[in-house]
């Protein structure tokens, strides 16, 4: 999102309002200029600039009244991770700014151009130019004489950038800008390379032209990295399902399948179903193989109530009457 320059240990990335930089900085005086990067040797970056009509070793980038030879400077505080920003409003500096060429300065500790030399630093050119305001030059013709050459400030343009999937990473001529969808606007006109991609999907590579004052819609849909996943079941034979669809018998191989987790189903007759979780890795073959197992033996008990018996009346008393036939005594025994 922005130029980058290291210098002895110091990086810097300056970005215009969200712009992909170019080997400067062009922008408009009243423009917000966003500045961010790394300082890994002080807890704190010293920010000066220099250029048209300014002292020549700086003034502060928040009040160009204030002399970077006496202590002026802006101070940002450098984080945890080593990182600064700071966002540059151009049209609110104590003063105002003639167009030109600049020079913005980020340096570790409190020191002025001349003193740069006891310090690591970095540096970017910024060029402000008077917004829709034709600027003049020179140059000499054959016949000697000066010819004025009147030339028109660009209006900037904007990128929009959307993806299927959303939330991929969008760079822009090498610098990252964020994630899709995102707008990034006050670009220079010209084509610019833009890079879109997303872990498990492919890279997509397109150029898009921004024209001046104008939208460039840039719309991508990613194509997911594939692999090969076998499945096999002990035993063979289960019927395999991928994230719910059916695949087949067991061992199956399965071709051009998308980078990434998915579930697989084995199922086989007179054996527990098995789920399982499989990751397929881009441009290679996996394998899984799933044990399946057999439910565990179990008694089923047995009921020992007696089944009822149904006998007729008139045979259990014919009964009684035997048993007492039988049990009478004889006479005389």
């Amino acid at each position: 999102m922005g130029y980058r320059v290291l210098c002895t240990g110091l990086l810097l990335m300056f970005v215009l309002a969200g712009a992909a930089a170019a080997a400067s900085i062009q922008s408009y005086i009243g423009d917000t200029v966003h500045l961010s990067g790394y300082c890994p040797t002080s807890q704190t970056v010293y920010l000066f600039l220099t250029g048209p009509n300014l002292p020549a070793n700086g003034v502060a980038l928040d009040n160009i009244n204030e002399l970077a030879d006496q202590g002026g400077f802006t101070q940002v505080s450098v984080d945890s991770n080593d990182h600064w920003q700071y966002d540059w409003v151009t049209g609110s500096i104590g003063g105002r700014l003639d167009a030109g060429t600049y020079t913005v300065w980020a340096v570790d500790g409190p020191n002025d151009l001349a003193n740069l030399n006891q310090a690591q630093y970095s540096m970017i050119s910024v060029t402000l130019s008077e917004p829709g305001i034709g600027s003049v030059s020179a140059s000499t013709s054959p016949d000697g004489a000066v010819e004025a050459v009147s030339t028109t400030a660009v209006a900037p343009g904007i990128l929009n950038v959307s993806s299927v999937p959303e939330d991929s990473s969008v760079v822009v001529n090498g610098n990252y800008q964020g994630r899709s969808p995102i707008s990034i606007p006050d670009l220079t006109p010209g084509t610019y390379q833009v890079n879109i991609s997303r872990f498990n999907y492919e890279v997509l590579s397109t150029s898009a032209t921004v024209e001046s004052g104008a939208t460039t819609e840039v719309t991508a849909t990613l194509r997911p990295q594939t692999g090969t996943l076998v499945i096999a079941t002990t035993p063979a034979g289960a019927n395999i399902t991928l994230d719910g669809a059916d695949e087949g018998i067991s061992p199956v191989t399965l071709n051009g399948i998308a980078a990434g987790n998915h579930t697989v189903n084995a199922t086989l007759a007179g054996y527990i179903p098995s789920e399982t979780v499989v990751t397929v890795v881009a441009d290679q073959s996996v394998t899984s193989t799933i044990p399946l197992a057999k439910p565990a033996f179990s008694l089923i008990p047995v009921s020992m109530t007696p089944l009822p018996v149904n006998v007729p009346l008139a045979a259990c008393a014919a009964a009684l009457i035997l048993f007492a036939c039988i049990r009478r005594p004889r006479n005389g025994a």
